[in-house]
């Protein structure tokens, strides 16, 4: 077998990103700030930031896993009290042990999560997800 002939069969078993097929994924991986599994459904161009913003601070995988990484150690830890997907994206309830909610709407495209959006209501992220 050719080597195209390969990587066009490798390329075929690949399940597609998307929000329905990698929602469990990223629960369990919110819930258990494992950042390796987390990692796994990013796009390497992911941008993570607040809503609106066209220069967000996150700009690519590693950045987003580093901001995950230091509000682990700095922030009260998060429980997913919601994970839905609505089309191309997920909506995540996230409660902090401090009782506070917060809400995150991750875009899903054909390389994997590619935009993350932090809300402080969650009428807020479900407004956005028609946007």
């Amino acid at each position: 077998m050719s080597p195209e002939t390969a990587a066009a069969d490798e390329s075929s078993l690949v399940t597609p990103f998307t929000a329905a097929t990698i929602a469990d994924r990223v629960r369990e991986a919110l819930q258990t700030g494992d950042l390796d599994d987390f990692a796994a459904p990013l796009s390497p161009d992911v941008r993570w930031g607040p809503p609106g913003s066209a220069t967000p601070p996150c700009r690519n995988r590693d950045q987003v896993l580093e901001w995950y990484a230091k509000g682990r150690s700095r922030r009260p830890r998060a429980t997913v009290t919601e994970l839905e997907a609505h089309g191309t994206a997920l909506l995540v309830g996230l409660r902090l042990d401090d009782g506070q909610g917060r809400w995150q709407v991750l875009r899903v495209g054909p390389d994997g999560v590619n935009d993350i959006r932090g809300f402080d209501d969650r009428n807020s992220a479900v407004a956005s997800l028609v946007s």
